[in-house]
């Protein structure tokens, strides 16, 4: 946030056509002072705020340049900013200058202490307790003070991974039992339970959850298949095409979007960590051809479920407005990384122009 009493002071004084060392008299200070206010070189002392404020006849916020609907603005444009590069470098240097600028806005500190804390999760035991000091104050600064939830449970789950990372597991654990909601009493089953089940309400939201639920367990299919220690890189990749068309061919023979969820969290869970954890481009591009056949069909399908479509909304406006589209966008505007060196090679370039 930038501090603008020097250009507030020089604007409030000659509007009241007065000089400088007319101020300076009122203020009992240099003329020099003055000057250098007004230049943005020094600021006045805390004690001549009241005083200069009664002086220009404002308030101590328009003395300051303090709007406070203009700085939430200006918050939500960095946050918006920093959530499309949140996991490269310029989004680290967003989100810090931002906790620099802003280190009282709940939304800026969670962030932050994600970002530095290497996300939500695989994080590094060593960065956690390098920053378990910084990241405990801001955990107390968010359950003393805010009322969003997923903030409040953000802050007991860091607290959670630093207990973790000092050898306290049991004690990490006890805040994952007493804070966090178990599988039967999210708000998705809730929800489903304040329908009678003969209504047309109930019928929706029963759908709505299980599109959610097979998108979540598709997810952990692929990290059991991926972190299959007995499985060497080849069998991972086979079984996960072969899954994925056993999938699809589900999908075929009943016509139920399900199975198209199912392919595609699968697969895109997959792809991701053959990016990520050795896979080879030639596997890479593989796996990467038929999640976005699945994807395709999934966003066709969106158009005629209304339920499978409200699964989306959780993902934001960006990506739930055409989920296929901002899939293809992503692989074909990676600027970084080896996404960006994928696309070097001619076989992966060739699969995303096919679903241009």
């Amino acid at each position: 946030m930038e501090i603008t009493i020097g250009a507030n002071i020089k604007r409030l004084r000659t509007a009241k056509n007065i000089t400088q060392e007319q101020l300076s008299v009122a203020m009992n200070v240099t003329c020099a002072a003055v000057s250098k206010w007004e230049r943005g070189e020094t600021y006045p002392d805390i004690t001549l705020l009241q005083p200069l404020a009664y002086f220009f006849g404002v308030t101590l916020d328009e003395l300051m340049g303090y709007n406070q609907e203009k700085i939430q603005a200006e918050i939500d444009e960095i946050i918006a900013l920093y959530r499309q590069h949140w996991n490269d470098k310029k989004g680290r240097e967003i989100i810090v200058k931002a906790y620099r600028d802003y280190p009282n806005d709940y939304w800026i500190m969670h962030y932050y202490m994600w970002n530095v804390g290497g996300d939500l999760a695989d994080n590094d035991p060593v960065v956690l307790l390098e920053h378990k000091d910084e990241f405990r104050a801001i955990c107390e600064k968010i359950l003393g003070g805010c009322t969003e939830e997923n903030l409040r449970l953000g802050a007991w789950n860091m607290r959670a991974k630093i207990l973790h990372a000092e050898g306290k597991t049991e004690e990490a654990l006890e805040i994952y039992k007493t804070k966090f909601t178990d599988w039967f009493t999210t708000s998705g089953q809730k929800t489903e339970q304040l329908f009678a089940k003969d209504t047309s309400e109930y019928y929706f939201h029963v759908q709505k959850n299980m599109y959610e639920l097979v998108d979540f367990a598709a997810d952990k299919l692929g990290r059991t298949v991926f972190f299959n220690p007995s499985l060497s890189m080849e069998e991972k990749v086979e079984r996960t095409l072969k899954c994925g068309e056993l999938m699809l061919n589900a999908f075929e023979e009943t016509g139920e979007a399900f199975f198209l969820m199912l392919a595609r969290s699968f697969l895109g869970r997959m792809e991701n960590d053959l990016y990520y954890r050795g896979g080879t481009e030639e596997q890479i591009t593989a796996v990467m051809d038929k999640n976005l056949y699945v994807t395709k069909k999934l966003e066709d399908m969106r158009a005629k479920n209304q339920a499978l479509n409200h699964a989306f909304d959780r993902y934001g406006e960006a990506i739930s407005e055409n989920f296929f589209k901002f899939n293809i966008d992503y692989r074909s505007n990676a600027t970084g990384g080896r996404r960006a060196e994928l696309l070097k090679n001619p076989e992966y370039r060739a699969v995303l122009d096919k679903y241009r």
